[in-house]
């Protein structure tokens, strides 16, 4: 008897809509070069890293990236503390033993000029400081590419919890109406008038200096305060859905409520909720940029874009710093919006019949 795997196909509406989204060519081509950067910074230890890829050494293969970590004395050297790996070429010149290291070789909180004055230093390709070092001596390139990466941590997991209480609250107080769609429009609203950024300073300000304002912290204040937005686009698209025919037939044939609601109901929302994504990302790192520029976001010396930005503007003397910060938020957010508008014109059903 042969088995075969169930094969997975797209709705036909789906296929058209992905079709339509790839001959608007501005937002398709900004889809394919931030898709680029989000896998660049997912691998960003292969590129901008202070240890190296590959070492070999008497024979034996190491690979430090992803692996242990080794001191000194594991490749000959006289000290029990992590290794130097840009020292190993040199203590590696009169033997067959070689190291292999990133095309950028510094860390994101590694001091580059030990020993030396903390300064801002201009870019320098020889000494593969691309974009200069910032105001204590770290790589700037380094601190951009770890920074996206928390910026796209940041992202996504504000995404999938503010859908996720924004899209079942608003199923349920478009399908149930009636008092608890009431009750629950009055609570957003009473929420709704917080503000936001004193919360903030007040955690801030409680959360002990041991355990600073981490990245989990910061992004359950966020989504605290971010999901009332969808919770009424989906309220709105309940109420519409709930009177076509095919949720009362559902009701007739006996569905459970959660069937109805997530998998009649919500499956054909979902332009909805596709076309606020780019935009909900944005926001995000909008928001996480602007706090740290604050000081209220990510503790040092979390690489973050914000934190450079304030560097930049505390060392205008020194153009470089806040030149790189301002360059890759601004292409980050065009390339964004441009998929959003891609996005929203591909399932723009008024459109559907250009793009045939």
């Amino acid at each position: 008897m042969e088995f075969r795997l169930p094969r997975f196909q797209l709705n036909p509406i789906t296929r058209k809509k992905l079709r339509r989204f790839r001959q608007i060519r501005r937002g398709y081509i900004a889809f394919l070069i931030l898709s680029g950067l989000i896998f660049l910074s997912l691998i960003a230890e292969l590129l901008v890293n202070n240890r190296a890829l590959i070492v070999r050494y008497e024979g034996a293969w190491y690979f430090p990236t992803y692996g242990a970590i080794h001191t000194g004395r594991d490749f000959g050297l006289p000290y029990d503390y992590e290794v130097n790996y840009k020292d190993l070429p040199a203590a590696f010149a009169q033997t067959k033993n070689w190291v292999l290291m990133p095309p950028v070789p510094y860390g994101a909180l590694e001091n580059c000029y030990p020993g030396q004055t903390f300064k801002p230093r201009p870019p320098d390709a020889g000494k593969r400081h691309f974009l200069g070092t910032d105001q204590i001596n770290r790589d700037i390139l380094a601190r951009l590419l770890y920074g996206f990466r928390n910026a796209l941590i940041f992202s996504a997991c504000f995404i999938a919890l503010t859908y996720l209480i924004g899209i079942t609250l608003g199923c349920l107080m478009g399908y149930f109406g009636s008092w608890f769609d009431l009750l629950v429009q009055r609570v957003i609203e009473i929420w709704s008038n917080i503000p936001f950024l004193f919360v903030v300073i007040i955690v801030a300000s409680v959360v002990p200096p041991s355990i600073g304002m981490s990245l989990w912290i910061l992004l359950l204040i966020v989504v605290a305060f971010s999901w009332t937005g969808m919770t009424y686009y989906m309220r709105s698209a309940t109420y519409r859905e709930k009177a076509r025919d095919y949720v009362h037939a559902a009701q007739v044939l006996g569905a459970s409520t959660p069937r109805i609601i997530f998998s009649h109901i919500l499956p054909n929302t979902l332009s909805t909720i596709v076309t606020f994504i780019p935009f909900t990302v944005a926001g995000a790192i909008n928001s996480l940029t602007a706090l740290d520029f604050l000081g209220f976001g990510l503790p040092p010396p979390t690489p973050s874009w914000g934190e450079l930005l304030r560097q930049g503007t505390s060392n205008l003397n020194s153009p470089w710093i806040v030149a790189s910060a301002f360059t890759a938020i601004v292409v980050v957010l065009i390339l964004v919006t441009f998929i959003g508008e891609a996005v929203r014109e591909a399932f723009d059903p008024k459109k559907f019949t250009t793009y045939q």
